[in-house]
């Protein structure tokens, strides 16, 4: 986790931030850091549960098949028996602008007959009601 705080810190000051982050914006930046990994953690369990409550109603994905799903369908699709093994997310940018975040990350994983997979994802994140709240999601492979 501090390997991926000095990554998003690295990050925000190419994007024109010349000091370090404050306290306020290290802490934004730690539990995005946290959620990110409660997302690929539970898309590897099929955690309904924790992924009911970190994605607002509003949550829309777009799915690597092209499809459009919203947090229902998305639940439901989680709840299906996952069909890839050692899921990991690397290179995770973290952007904090205000209230919203932009996570972009590549993951890792083995298909069911053990070929190496990979891919890329984007998630918008909205802070409402002083909790972060995952609103849509890009997936690629």
């Amino acid at each position: 986790m501090m390997q991926d705080l000095c990554l998003a810190i690295k990050h925000a000051n190419m994007l024109g931030v010349e000091r370090a982050p404050d306290a306020g914006l290290q802490r934004d930046i730690s539990q995005l850091i946290a959620l990110n990994g409660d997302c690929v953690d539970s898309v590897q369990r099929g955690d309904v549960r924790r992924f009911d409550e970190i994605l607002a109603d509003v949550f829309l994905c777009s799915n690597t098949d092209g499809s459009l799903v919203d947090k229902r369908q998305f639940l439901e699709h989680t709840a299906r028996p996952t069909t890839i093994a050692g899921l990991s997310a690397e290179d995770v940018r973290v952007r904090v602008l205000g209230d919203v975040a932009v996570i972009h990350a590549r993951t890792r994983y083995r298909t069911a007959n053990g070929e190496q997979g990979n891919g890329r994802y984007t998630d918008v994140w909205a802070r409402r009601d002083g909790s972060w709240l995952a609103v849509s999601a890009h997936v690629t492979r």
